[in-house]
């Protein structure tokens, strides 16, 4: 019989990474709370209704990428595909509209969508979203391009850029899209399969497109800008005034539209040097309607998402700290058979004390256990035998020096904590 090993496209997150997941979170964490954002925990599945009528049906990750899946009561239930339209349902059903506006909130999670595998990208993959939700002011946009660009400050990272765009409203976004449908329909020969069959449906879309013959086409394409009504151009300028106010650096993209429905107004991508032709590393941008899309009152709102293992994968390749990765403070070594239950009372002794310790299990030789004790990068050992037991006292080992010395049982997490003190200053 044959091993069974994970699904296409899923990842197992290992010990030697999953430190560097923890340092990353830890710097998201205190950012949020820097900014004002409070953390909320949602489920990881949602009605299927939700994103179809939040997201849009025509979009890709609707049509293609969406796991869906009918439960035992009929319903068809989807995996979350993203989560700002599950944190606006949670804004709605839990009534925040009469908590001080706008309200603030971040999460993180995994996420799951039906796309080709690649590097940096997966089926199952962990993304950070912040959503201010309650404010149509242009400022709110601001603060939240400026948080992300701070997150990523503080992660260490350095070759970024910030594009944005506007994509107007249910009042001016109409006439973009007749005058978008004018020009590809003249040059209709030029766009790929998929693009032609946007054309009708949602031709913003033809400008999202990474294929090159099309992006070609759209490099002449009417600017977005042209066609806004006075108060999505009034918001827009507001932006821009107040990101340079800010001393943000940035550069507009009348081709960015970001690939869901929901967005109004301000879209906005931040771009890392180090990745390639896939470049953006965060993405978001307005969505004021998102909320009466689900059935809810007219709700604005302003966010971005982020994958984090494309935000590690950045890191990676710029040489940015994790910070120290956690080293065992303790590793108990028995000498023979009864020694084993008194180090398992030192190490627990330990542990209760906020110390790190850990064991051997498997009844192995002296020598193989300080072997392990190197292996797990443990700073102490602590050792006993028949006359430790006899003397009730513990032979604690610096494995850095290699200095010894015994230390009676009643003191022995105030000896270890100062001796950790000192090799940790």
């Amino acid at each position: 019989m044959s091993e069974i090993s994970a699904p296409k496209g899923v990842r197992d997150i290992l010990p030697f990474e999953s430190w560097k997941w923890d340092y990353v979170f830890g710097v998201l964490r205190k950012t949020a709370v820097d900014f004002g954002f409070s953390e909320v925990h949602l489920p990881i599945f949602e009605h299927t209704e939700l994103f179809s009528r939040g997201i849009g049906d025509t979009t890709d990750v609707v049509e293609k990428e969406m796991y869906t899946f009918t439960d035992k009561g009929g319903r068809s239930i989807t995996l979350r595909p993203e989560a700002t339209a599950s944190m606006v349902r949670s804004y709605l059903e839990h009534r925040m509209g009469t908590l001080p506006q706008p309200v603030k909130m971040w999460c993180a999670g995994p996420m799951f969508r039906y796309e080709r595998p690649q590097k940096g990208r997966y089926r199952q993959f962990w993304q950070v979203d912040f959503e201010s939700l309650g404010s149509a002011s242009p400022y709110a946009d601001a603060e939240i391009i400026a948080l992300s660009l701070e997150v990523f400050r503080r992660l260490g990272l350095s070759r970024l850029e910030v594009v944005i765009n506007s994509v107007g409203c249910p009042a001016c976004r109409p006439d973009y899209r007749q005058r978008l449908k004018g020009y590809f329909s003249s040059r209709e020969g030029d766009l790929c399969e998929t693009c032609r069959d946007r054309m009708d449906r949602n031709p913003l879309r033809i400008l999202d497109c990474k294929k090159e013959s099309c992006r070609e086409v759209t490099e002449d394409a009417p600017s977005v800008y042209e066609s806004l009504c006075s108060e999505c151009r009034e918001h827009f300028d507001a932006v821009r005034s107040s990101l340079d106010g800010l001393g943000a650096v940035y550069r507009m993209d009348k081709r960015l539209v970001r690939g869901l429905d929901y967005y109004t107004k301000t879209a906005y991508e931040v771009l890392s040097g180090a990745l390639g032709s896939q470049n953006a590393v965060c993405g978001g941008g307005r969505y004021d309607n998102l909320a009466e899309a689900i059935g809810g009152p007219h709700v604005p709102g302003v966010g971005f998402a982020a994958g984090v293992d494309r935000i590690l994968m950045v890191m990676e390749q710029e040489g940015c700290s994790f910070g120290e990765e956690p080293l065992l403070d303790v590793f108990g070594v028995a000498l023979d058979s009864r020694s084993r239950a008194g180090i398992l009372s030192v190490v627990d002794h330990l542990r209760k004390n906020g110390i790190s310790a850990d064991m051997d299990f498997n009844d192995r030789s002296m020598k193989a256990q300080m072997k392990a004790a190197s292996a797990r990068n443990a700073r102490l050992v602590c050792i006993i035998g028949e006359d430790e037991l006899a003397r009730g006292t513990v032979a604690v080992k610096n494995l850095t020096t290699g200095e010894q010395q015994e230390i009676p049982g009643e003191g022995l997490a105030e000896a270890v904590k100062e001796m950790l003190s000192t090799l940790k200053g």
